[in-house]
């Protein structure tokens, strides 16, 4: 094809320099905002960089000294800790949910729908607040539930064996809903003849559900515990506000470090310490962690079907 005079290139040829003009844009930007930042990223956490003095090169260094930090190990055993008790916790109860809303039987389906998302939707940071007022050992709501019927009442959040956990409610609420409305489009798009046959056949609910709903509704459990779980490895703002941060302007993560999760502990380094480069070098085995674990989750949990 001629379409510029004395040049001669094919119909092939023009077609892919018009779509690489029109994707330059895209990749101008992408590589601005992302392939930029995660390269200089790279380079400072080679460098011993403080705020208040010139990066020196050091290779590997800050890896090695992450190694040795106990800190690094507490906040990853925190993070871990974490997420192998709130991901499965907002898997019980919002696979659940979404089979009570998606029955035939449910009314109000519409209000319910709204009731448990609203969390989703709710102010993370205003959410946090309100929950660390509930939990407070002497006047919060929680305390005086469990006093009225007789229970211990434990210092939740001033308690380094009780804080994380009180944390770890407020990130299964939040995120309940969200998993909740994932898995109810995944259960819509499962052709409503499997069902039936399989009941024409005899089939229980429970049997249905291992043997029909379960299988299909794979791509969705996958989609939805690959989220939760990059979720949980960089879950920050819960505990930074309500482990003394926020408007204390203590250093959050307490007490004595039992809320000390990983992203707040690159936060810690690298905005009030301000060990740049040792910070670049914890977030970049953050990302190396979220990436194994992603792998790892879809090599275990994805399964072939076919409707």
């Amino acid at each position: 094809m001629r379409m510029v005079p004395g040049v001669h290139l094919t119909y092939r040829t023009w077609r892919g320099i018009w779509a690489f003009l029109f994707l330059l844009p895209s990749l101008v930007l992408f590589g601005l905002i992302v392939v930029y930042p995660l390269g200089w990223a790279a380079w400072i956490s080679l460098n011993d960089w403080g705020f208040l003095r010139l990066p020196a090169f050091i290779g590997m260094g800050n890896y090695a000294r992450l190694l040795a930090d106990p800190l690094f190990w507490k906040s990853l055993k925190v993070t871990l800790l974490w997420t192998v008790v709130v991901v499965p916790a907002i898997l019980v109860f919002s696979l659940p949910l979404a089979l009570i809303l998606n029955a035939g039987w449910v009314k109000l389906k519409g209000l319910f729908r709204g009731i448990y998302f609203a969390p989703v939707v709710t102010n993370i940071v205003a959410a946090a607040f309100v929950w660390r007022w509930m939990f407070e050992p002497g006047t919060g709501v929680v305390n005086w539930i469990l006093g009225s019927v007789g229970l211990g009442k434990p210092g939740w959040l001033a308690d380094p064996a009780w804080a994380l956990w009180a944390v770890m409610v407020v990130g299964v609420w939040k995120q309940i809903g969200q998993a909740m409305v994932l898995f109810l489009a995944g259960l819509q798009t499962i052709p409503e003849h499997y069902v039936e046959a399989a009941r024409m056949d005899g089939a229980g609910r429970w049997q249905v559900f291992r043997h029909i709903t379960l299988p299909l509704l794979n791509p969705t459990v996958l989609f939805v515990v690959v989220i939760l779980v990059i979720n949980a490895l960089r879950v920050f703002t819960i505990p930074y506000v309500m482990s003394s941060g926020g408007l204390q302007m203590r250093t959050p993560g307490g007490p004595l470090d039992s809320t000390r999760v990983f992203v707040l502990h690159i936060y810690d380094i690298g905005f009030k310490q301000f060990e740049l480069g040792y910070a670049s070098a914890n977030a970049f085995v953050l990302m190396a962690l979220i990436i194994v674990v992603t792998l790892v989750q879809i090599r275990l949990i994805q399964r072939p079907f076919e409707y």
